[in-house]
């Protein structure tokens, strides 16, 4: 049975086309990845097909009385609201139910005999419809799936504006869980989510009856729940049957299956032009050069797809550091609450020190106080001598309205338009991206202006706050090659062993040292 069905999707933004002609059909029970690069339109399709933007051309059909639940990577959770609030928005229809049901008691009290029937009749509709969804028992569930995912220990009654990117993410997949949908539309869900969290959404999505749709370009993960992938390059969507790996594989032999089809076509109309530009002057050989001609007109044509362009980050190194790059001393982190306790840390020169442990206790924190953008609770941390620090954070402020050249002017005003547009295409950006505003780029694409500024400026200290986040495969790997390559000391905050274990010297478990409870 069809569950969404696609037909004929067109759709981009100004002159930059995302799809052409693009049709999709999803089945009740598929695991499906969507995969491909940054910037190819994996999130806009999950909005047109969610109704949040509507394409140029094409129909969008879901089956009747399916209920979807949609974990989007950007979605906004209002400043008020509590974890529990958001936790019972997954039950907003059986609410809304309830507020029916007192209404038809309301109404019972004047009702004639015909409508006292008909309202008898809803009025026990409802009931039963709200006693099979355990409507009565809703507080219970809410505690049992904020507890699986750690979410009591940070408190359910907790401001949602006062979360961090982990504890929100985990938020919304708890609502996801309680809504029990008949479709997950899951945009990068394991970004934020420490190793515990993705382990635990791995065995959840194997045992899911229902199907998905899933960006991820955390590529283990991938391998192990999906059974079909779709891949977005050059405005197509191409069906696979397998897991990640066997997509790769299926792909690099169709691939170069066309490229030596296209050598074969090309030497072949050489050879036909060749003939009809010598022939067809000559009478003996006029019909002959015709006839060619008439083939090199009438040929489909094979088009090799453009490459897309590779990253390449190449981080400078700065001056040789002083040996002590920080020392704390009785450093205590946090806001209004300690989120750890004194702390007695030292980091040298040459070290690539990996932070590790739940979201929420304080690793982002623990970078800001060491660059001093936080202060201390208190104790306090010693910078060393001859600093030069990068820093990365985890995401860049909403609403940015300066295109991907501006952004750079602002901090390299001595570069010229030519080396400006240089160093953003070295990082895997298209001529479309670097004049686009950064607020329309995808989270990868945004991700790389960011490491741009980066390995432009020298370094001998790199502060990378998950900076895998939103990168695609290509960019994620490149990411990692400039990191073991690189001369200077790192403090990296990541959830994926894969991407660390051969880059760094040294790891942190901050669950060691946290006051909080995850």
């Amino acid at each position: 049975m069809s569950i969404l069905t696609v037909e004929h999707l067109s759709h981009g933004f100004g002159d930059r086309a995302i799809f052409n002609d693009v049709s999709f059909r999803l089945l009740a029970g598929e695991h499906i990845g969507l995969v491909g690069a940054n910037g190819e339109g994996k999130s806009t399709f999950m909005n047109i097909v969610t109704g949040k933007l509507a394409p140029d051309e094409g129909k969008v059909e879901w089956a009747k009385n399916c209920r979807i639940g949609y974990l989007d990577q950007h979605t906004v959770l209002q400043k008020g609201m509590t974890m529990r609030d958001v936790l019972k928005s997954a039950f907003s229809w059986l609410f809304e139910m309830e507020a029916r049901m007192n209404q038809i008691c309301d109404q019972l009290g004047s009702a004639d005999e015909s409508e006292m029937d008909m309202l008898m009749e809803e009025l026990g509709e409802i009931q039963d419809m709200l006693t099979m969804h355990d409507f009565y028992i809703i507080d219970a569930k809410v505690e049992e799936v904020g507890r699986a995912l750690g979410l009591t220990d940070i408190g359910l009654d907790k401001d949602v504006s006062d979360l961090s990117g982990g504890q929100r993410t985990k938020a919304l997949l708890a609502k996801l869980l309680l809504e029990k949908p008949d479709i997950l539309l899951l945009d990068e869900p394991t970004n934020y989510l420490d190793e515990e969290h993705i382990e635990w959404l791995k065995r959840y999505l194997l045992d899911y009856e229902n199907a998905f749709i899933l960006i991820s370009h955390d590529i283990p993960f991938l391998n192990s729940v999906i059974n079909l992938v779709y891949h977005m390059e050059n405005q197509r969507l191409d069906r696979y049957v397998g897991d990640y790996d066997k997509f790769q594989e299926v792909y690099a032999v169709k691939k170069a299956q066309l490229e030596a089809a296209y050598k074969r076509q090309q030497q072949e109309i050489s050879e036909l032009k060749d003939f009809v530009a010598r022939n067809k002057a000559r009478v003996a050989t006029r019909n002959m050069a015709m006839s060619r001609q008439k083939k090199l007109d009438n040929m489909e044509r094979i088009e090799l797809a453009s490459e897309k362009p590779k990253p390449e980050f190449n981080f400078q190194k700065g001056r040789t550091s002083g040996k002590v790059l920080f020392e704390t001393r009785e450093l205590v982190i946090g806001y209004d609450e300690p989120l750890s306790k004194p702390l007695n840390l030292s980091m040298e020169r040459g070290q690539k020190i990996a932070l590790i442990g739940a979201n929420g206790i304080g690793k982002t924190t623990l970078l800001k106080s060491i660059l001093g953008l936080i202060p201390p609770l208190s104790g306090k941390c010693e910078l060393g001598d001859y600093l030069q620090i990068g820093y990365f954070e985890q995401e860049m402020a909403p609403g940015n309205t300066n295109t991907c050249i501006q952004e750079m002017w602002n901090e390299f005003p001595g570069m010229n338009q030519f080396e400006v547009r240089a160093a953003l295409a070295k990082c895997g950006l298209t001529t479309k991206h670097i004049e686009s505003q950064v607020r329309v780029l995808s989270g990868g694409e945004q991700a790389k202006v960011r490491l741009c500024k980066l390995i432009n400026r020298d370094s001998n200290l790199l502060l990378l706050d998950e900076p895998t986040n939103h990168l695609d495969v290509d960019a994620k790997a490149e990411l990692k090659r400039a990191l073991v390559d690189y001369k200077g000391s790192l403090l990296l905050i990541c959830h994926e062993p894969e991407f660390y274990q051969d880059v760094v010297t040294d790891v942190w478990d901050c669950s060691k040292w946290t006051t909080k409870l995850v």
